[in-house]
């Protein structure tokens, strides 16, 4: 019987140096993997690989060493303890997220919540090549947003409360992009100097800010064999809708546009990247259907 290698690919089992062996690629969403999880994934390594699995680069975890005769005993076995096999190939790939605000103390947005609609809205699309989405939670940047074909760093907009202020001054301080200065005792900030990290309201002990969360996106991130780093297109987003219009918008470029086994940088460098432009702000501005 004839094996389809591409379609085994297209669920995860990904071929090896070693003749009918498979490394068997699953599907995790933000980095988030439970306890129970685990177990099974454990389970299925020993019982069906030579007992590890493999971290990936982008949070994936691979079990290598997977007999082709294994491969529905093993998918089996993983779905009963609610592991699913991810996609390789020319598809949308695994969602990546740093942990965002609902740990750590720098998050500005909810990355794995936001991870989770994105892997519910787009993971496993059909595409003219990979892409890759990666959510980092501020601009710490732990996900390298920019090295995605569409990153989104969280961010929030700041306000400041004067009647709750006493100019202590460590808003400024802790600015580091110069853009809140204090004078008189009102807290000045610059639009056009902030890069929306929050510092200042985080690190304020009067809690005299107000803060909006939003996001920052790139478009046209590389790593590999081409590095390039995504550029921005649209200023801070703070509507989630607004958000997913945008990457709505990005994709259905990419399709429109891109030659087969072409990435979303080299589609966007032939085509120009102001058809791209334009794409994405009829986005913005609700332009499109």
């Amino acid at each position: 019987m004839a094996v389809d290698y591409a379609v085994l690919k297209k669920g995860g089992f990904m071929r090896q140096k070693q003749k009918n062996h498979f490394s068997l690629r699953l599907s995790v969403v933000g980095g988030q993997v439970t306890a129970e999880q685990l177990v099974a994934i454990t389970e299925v390594a020993k019982k069906f690989g030579r007992g590890y699995i493999h971290l990936t680069s982008r949070q994936g975890i691979e079990i290598p060493f997977i007999r082709l005769e294994d491969i529905d005993s093993v998918k089996a076995a993983l779905a009963e303890g609610g592991v699913s096999p991810g996609v390789c190939g020319p598809r949308v790939r695994t969602i990546t997220a740093c942990q965002g605000a609902a740990v750590c103390p720098n998050g500005c947005i909810e990355t794995e919540e936001l991870a989770r609609e994105l892997n519910d809205r787009y993971f496993g699309q059909e595409l003219p090549h990979k892409f890759k989405f990666g959510v980092t939670g501020c601009q710490n940047n732990c996900l390298k947003a920019e090295e995605n074909d569409l990153g989104i760093k969280g961010g929030v907009r700041v306000s400041w409360k004067a009647d709750k202020c006493f100019a202590c001054g460590l808003c400024a301080k802790l600015c580091r992009e110069g853009a809140v200065s204090i004078h008189d005792g009102k807290v000045a900030i610059d639009s056009g100097k902030c890069n929306y990290c929050g510092r200042c309201a985080f690190g304020c002990p009067a809690d005299a800010y107000e803060t909006a969360p939003g996001y920052l996106l790139s478009f046209g991130g590389l790593f590999g064999n081409r590095i390039q780093k995504g550029s921005p297109i649209v200023p801070f987003v703070e509507d989630k809708e607004k958000l997913f219009a945008i990457c709505d918008a990005a994709l259905q470029f990419f399709r429109e546009n891109a030659n087969p086994s072409e990435r979303f940088r080299s589609t966007i460098e032939r085509v120009g990247k102001e058809k791209l432009d334009e794409a994405v702000w009829k986005a913005y501005n609700g332009e499109t259907k």
